[in-house]
């Protein structure tokens, strides 16, 4: 059973840092590309970042460009996105997900859809305090 399980959410105040992990199991890790996402209520889900487990190439929103940096722990199936200098703007449900490599082509112009991944976990709310 592939599962994606997100933490590291919190309440941190304007400039503060988090660091987001999405645990992954079931599935092969290095065949994948895992991206992370966020959502405020009423508003689309946004890409945020995804790296290719593949090859190690990441991809940043530029929103988040210089901010959030995206790495992989392939010993631990692990996912990282440590999320600096945050602002209120940042707050959001924060969700990774994973698709196969082979089924994605990977732009440094824009970041894959949400349609593109294949599995997801169940979020994690970041909370940016003014």
């Amino acid at each position: 059973e592939v599962q994606l399980v997100e933490s590291g959410g919190g309440l941190v105040q304007a400039g503060g840092s988090l660091r987001l992990s999405c645990a992954a199991s079931g599935f092969t890790f290095d065949d994948y590309v895992i991206g992370w996402f966020r959502q405020v209520p009423g508003k689309e889900r946004e890409g945020v970042s995804c790296i290719s487990i593949t090859d190690g190439s990441t991809y940043y929103a530029d929103s988040v460009e210089g901010r959030f940096t995206i790495a992989s722990d392939n010993a631990k199936n692990t996912v990282y996105l440590q999320m600096n200098s945050l602002t209120p703007d940042d707050t959001a449900v924060y969700y990774c997900a994973a698709a196969e490599s082979r089924s994605m082509i990977l732009l440094s112009t824009s970041l894959p859809s949400e349609w593109e991944y294949d599995y997801w976990g169940q979020g994690t709310q970041v909370i940016v305090s003014s």
